[in-house]
């Protein structure tokens, strides 16, 4: 799915009437089948930007064009139809406690069904199969019939990235998805999305704070800051002098300790390994 912002300004839904926006004058372009990072510091916009491309946050001003259609001059029904090609991964994945692991994960079809095939599902799993190995992506196919309740969060968190697997949706938005994954884990995720969105072509916008991560695992690499777009570059053109200065402000947050010597250390790495814990 293609997508363009022009000239956005878009406040996050949650501040109060009267707030400056969280994104301000941006303008943006991604391809059909790209695979983007979006980086910055706590507050930079990037869960409102997400928000905005999902057609979920309708903008102050500007433009927003998803396949040559601006979802703001559709017909409900046609702006419905539009969101069911794109499918969201929120930080924290909206799984009722009591369903069942297969359940949460085929809802990831839930926009392609009609109202008869979704409530069948709800009782009858129509894709064993499918959901086992959308699990198995993320090392969680044991957990396949046990109810979400019963989970770990780093489970539940998988559980909630492998409905994209299932989705027949052409635009993937993943919010945090490594937030509650240990090291290992984070790797695995990460590689089973980047490689699963390129075998299929689809377009993957993912916001991360750990920028070994982004580094590692995109090849477009895009900085916000204050609700601004400070870099949009090839991984390989990315610097750490680049990385010190979006999170100039920051770095205690970024390292966890005040040092300054260690944090020049870390940011004068090659490929600098810097993990944001609790952050949105």
């Amino acid at each position: 799915m293609k997508l363009q912002i022009q000239d956005i300004n878009a406040c996050h839904p949650s501040a109060p009437p009267g707030s400056a926006p969280a994104i301000k004058g941006m303008s943006l372009q991604i391809n059909s089948g790209e695979q983007i990072a979006l980086i910055g510091p706590s507050g930079a916009g990037k869960t409102t930007l997400l928000q905005v491309l999902s057609c979920t946050l309708k903008p102050q001003q500007g433009l927003v064009s998803l396949n040559e259609q601006n979802p703001w001059q559709l017909s409900k029904r046609q702006l419905q139809k539009l969101r069911g090609q794109l499918i969201v991964a929120p930080q924290v994945p909206p799984l009722p406690p009591r369903q069942r692991v297969i359940t949460s994960v085929l809802a990831g079809r839930l926009p392609a069904m009609s109202l008869l095939q979704s409530l069948k599902s709800l009782f009858y799993p129509v894709d064993i199969p499918a959901a086992h190995m959308a699990l198995s992506k993320l090392d969680l196919p044991e957990k396949i019939f046990e109810r979400v309740d019963r989970l770990s969060g780093g489970e539940r968190q998988r559980v909630g990235l492998a409905r994209l697997f299932v989705s027949p949706a052409k635009l993937w938005l993943v919010d945090e998805p490594l937030s509650a994954l240990d090291p290992t884990r984070a790797r695995l995720a990460m590689s089973a999305l980047t490689d699963s969105a390129q075998e299929k072509g689809i377009s993957l916008i993912c916001t991360l704070h750990q920028v070994d991560m982004a580094l590692a695992f995109f090849k477009r690499i895009i900085g916000l800051r204050d609700g601004k777009i400070v870099f949009d570059l090839p991984t390989e053109q990315v610097t750490p002098a680049m990385l010190k200065s979006l999170y100039a402000q920051y770095e205690h947050e970024l390292l966890g300790q005040p040092d300054r010597e260690l944090i020049e250390k870390q940011f004068e790495r090659t490929t600098p390994t810097v993990v944001v814990n609790n952050c949105r």
